[in-house]
């Protein structure tokens, strides 16, 4: 597996990956699949956007950017990692988690943060595995598949 910064060519696998949790799962409240041409200009514009590649295939991302806008927040980031449903429980994730870590140490981010659907509960436990700690749990404030959705609010100060 190969770990590195993503390219305008990696924009259509990305966007698959994540249009497919778009659409099905329940990781993100976004219901608006990503467009190519706009993964192509949020690879271009992002600071950070790594990507997990296996014999020349995407097989996750992740990326990260301001948590809140304000001078006040600038040390601190919020995160997003997708990966293929082919690239789960093989360590993928960690290893994109570890490389975007290491890059947001580098660029002396303090906090990462990471909102993650209460229904989520791979994603809850995958993060407080890598050191997140829950401190917030926020009810309802999501919406999808015609219910209302909690978000659960994990960090991990760098």
């Amino acid at each position: 597996m190969i770990l590195r910064d993503a390219t305008g060519a990696d924009a259509r696998a990305i966007a698959d990956i994540w249009n497919r949790e778009i659409r099905d799962g329940v990781s993100t409240f976004n219901t608006v699949e990503k467009e190519l041409g706009a993964m192509k200009t949020a690879i271009a514009s992002e600071a950070v956007f790594k990507v997990a590649e296996d014999d020349g295939v995407v097989q996750g991302f992740s990326t990260f950017g301001p948590f809140r806008s304000g001078p006040g927040y600038v040390r601190t980031m919020e995160h997003t990692i997708y990966l293929a449903e082919r690239a789960r429980g093989k360590g993928v994730g960690r290893a994109l988690m570890d490389a975007l870590e290491a890059e947001a140490k580098a660029r002396d981010v303090h906090v990462l943060v990471a909102g993650v659907g209460g229904e989520n509960a791979g994603g809850i436990a995958f993060h407080k595995q890598l050191g997140f700690v829950e401190v917030g749990r926020m009810p309802q404030v999501g919406q999808k598949f015609d219910r209302w959705m909690d978000l659960v609010l994990l960090q991990k100060m760098l």
